[in-house]
């Protein structure tokens, strides 16, 4: 059965860093275009990041563009998603989602893209 786990979430002060981690198993995570969503209180769902099965391209959406990094370890099954300079609009639960895919991740951080969904971490930033 696949799985996925986020961990690494918590409360961090405003310019701080936290790094998530996505960990895959019942699958083989290099096969698969591996995505970050969020979800801050009251607002909708929002694609964070992604990278693509051959890791041969990586999307952000604008907001975290120069402060987040998405990575995979295939070796380990897992993605991480590295937060610099984190704002308080950043706090939010934050999710990883799969897809066996090769063109998922192409254009854009898209849920509809995406059919394995971990439970979420949350990432809180407050002072």
């Amino acid at each position: 059965q696949l799985q996925l786990v986020e961990s690494g979430g918590g409360l961090v002060q405003p310019g701080g860093s936290l790094r998530l981690s996505c960990a895959g198993s019942g699958f083989t995570l290099a096969d698969y275009a591996i995505a970050w969503f969020r979800r801050a209180p009251g607002k909708e769902r929002e694609g964070v990041s992604c990278i693509m099965s051959d890791d041969g391209n990586t999307e952000y959406v604008d907001s975290v563009k120069g402060r987040f990094t998405i990575s995979r370890d295939n070796a380990k099954d897992t993605v991480y998603l590295q937060m610099n300079s984190l704002k308080s609009e950043d706090t939010a639960v934050y999710y990883c989602a799969a897809v066996y895919s090769d063109h998922a991740c192409a254009r854009g951080v898209f849920a509809y893209e995406y059919n394995y969904w971990g439970r979420g971490t949350q990432v809180t930033v407050s002072s």
